[in-house]
């Protein structure tokens, strides 16, 4: 990254460091967070009907361009006649939120760090879409907004959205508080819970079912890159019980205020919800532990001659090693995660290293784990039927994301806002950056057909202004007609071409794997038959 946020060594009453702010998180625009328009729960979303869908269908769109493979496990545990209240760990920035309620069954009342209804261009549309801002402890303790200001946005916040949770729709809230970069899980904050008991108590009071809490895991191989692999699974809901609900919280919300729920209440549902929550992410000591992890899934899978087909399978492999690994007295409470005290760890993490090094991992593995595989004519078939279509379509995938792409790595490789915020920015540009830049190309396109009319007509063999009819009205409509249709190309191109660049990245790793040789495949092969060793020796 090119600049760092602001960390001036703040911490918190627990002497935990507050997280490092961006300088847009400093920047607390106390009117336009006291306006942020309020949500609607009358019709099926809580903000603008037209412009939510709107926003849906457009970020699913780039997301399918974004992501190379995506799976969604645990939809039909999803329970449908109650709130849903979602909770995950949270290091990818605005592509977390995304992928839990794009993949949900419900539209979301939706709550966020308050610069998303501040920032320009973004909060045009998360104001329509009744998206209401919340003030974390990091602004607050850095003296962002005085502690009054923050409780009467906070206070306004948090009832909205127990109030939509309520009212059957879903939401999604974080409990470590930010995004960041480590390998597990930060100390819960108990905003989500806090959120979710007060919605429970305002379904008791109006005789609706209580709310649920649902755990879900976020996995992304590589989050930070375009075109990489994701996983969400949705977890087994944790289901409020009228016991949770005590009638005294049931009384204080049905005049429609902000009232704090019972600390004991709160500290054990966050309790609850962290023993769901850990086992969902990597909870390792740092990500080398991780990737050595990972590749021991990749060999063992191998071993057995059942070679893992996915990602969803390589992250349950991983886990499955690492549950049976990791002490069995280790409190999924702490934050802090001991490193695995076992001989087979070594020499994993030292393979895994050598072929991070060069740009590989388990996927890049022969049959039987010992080596790295050879090139597979068979899996270039795909490949080169599409390098004709990909190079016909070059010129149009540069001319409608050229400006997006270079605006998308512009902000994305220079934000302070960490490595977990890269392909949040990267997501924006596509999404907004269409909505900017494809009406103004198209108008352009259409006007240098108009001028060029002849030459085109020469080249088509008939002419195209005349398609409806020679009247002036005609003429507009076949200009209208070629601006309208040239928006499909453009996002057709788009798709051709992120499936061709999943192409030579393939291609780009069997080359390394080719002419790895000399002292780094020795090396490589000298690692992989250390951790066989150890593997053969291992009882789980």
């Amino acid at each position: 990254m090119a600049s760092e946020g602001i960390d001036d060594g703040a911490v918190d009453h627990r002497g935990d460091a507050l997280p490092v702010l961006s300088k847009s998180a400093t920047k607390m625009k106390m009117d336009k967070l006291l306006s942020t328009p309020l949500p609607q729960y009358g019709g099926s979303t809580p903000g603008s009907f037209f412009w939510t869908h709107a926003a849906w269908w457009i970020a699913r769109r780039v997301r399918a361009a974004q992501f190379r493979t995506r799976e969604v496990t645990g939809r039909e545990t999803l329970p449908d006649d109650r709130g849903n209240l979602c909770c995950s760990w949270h290091t990818n920035g605005l592509i977390d939120p995304l992928a839990i309620a794009l993949n949900h069954k419900k539209f979301f009342v939706l709550g966020g760090r308050h610069d998303l209804v501040t920032r320009p261009l973004l909060s045009w549309w998360t104001r329509r879409m009744a998206v209401q801002p919340v003030v974390r402890k990091a602004e607050l303790l850095r003296g962002g907004c005085s502690e009054e200001e923050a409780t009467q946005i906070n206070g306004r916040s948090l009832l909205m959205l127990a109030t939509g949770i309520a009212e059957g729709f879903g939401c999604v809230l974080f409990p470590e508080g930010t995004s960041h970069s480590d390998s597990s899980m930060l100390r819960f904050r108990t905003g989500p819970m806090r959120t979710v008991l007060a919605a429970g108590a305002i379904a008791k009071s109006k005789g609706q079912t209580l709310p649920a809490v649902i755990p879900i895991g976020l996995h992304f191989r590589k989050r930070e890159l375009f075109r990489t692999d994701e996983w969400v699974e949705y977890g087994a809901p944790l289901q409020l019980l009228d016991e949770d609900i005590p009638d005294e919280l049931v009384e204080a919300v049905k005049g429609g205020q902000w009232s704090e729920p019972p600390a004991e209440k709160v500290t054990a549902l966050r309790d609850k919800l962290r023993l769901e929550l850990v086992p969902m992410t990597p909870n390792t000591s740092d990500w080398s532990e991780y990737d050595a992890l990972h590749l021991m899934g990749h060999v063992e899978a191998r071993r057995a001659n059942q070679p893992l087909a996915s990602w969803r399978e390589e992250v349950l492999a991983a886990r499955a090693l690492r549950d049976a690994l990791q002490p069995s007295d280790m409190s999924l409470m702490e934050t802090e995660v001991p490193a695995i005290e076992h001989p087979v760890l070594p020499p994993a993490k030292a393979a895994a290293q050598l072929l991070s090094e060069r740009g590989l991992d388990g996927r890049d593995l022969n049959a039987d784990g010992t080596d790295l595989r050879m090139f597979n004519p068979a899996k270039t078939i795909a490949s080169l039927a599409r390098l004709p279509v990909a190079l016909l379509l070059l010129p149009v995938c540069l001319y409608a994301f050229g400006a997006q792409i270079a605006m998308g790595r512009l902000l994305g490789d220079s934000t302070d806002e960490g490595l977990d915020a890269r392909t949040s920015y990267h997501f924006l540009a596509a999404m907004f950056g269409s909505l900017m830049f494809w009406p103004l190309l198209s108008i352009l396109a259409v006007w240098l057909a108009v001028e060029n009319t002849g030459s085109l007509n020469d080249v088509l063999g008939f002419d195209w202004l005349t398609i409806y009819g020679a009247g002036q009205v005609e003429r507009l409509l076949a200009m209208a007609t070629l601006g309208a249709g040239l928006f499909p190309l453009y996002w057709f191109s788009g798709r051709v071409w992120s499936k061709f660049w999943d192409d030579l990245t393939d291609f780009k790793r069997c080359v390394i794997r080719m002419t790895t040789r000399g002292s780094k495949r020795h090396n490589i092969r000298g690692a992989l038959q250390n951790l066989h060793g150890e593997m053969d020796k291992m009882t789980l």
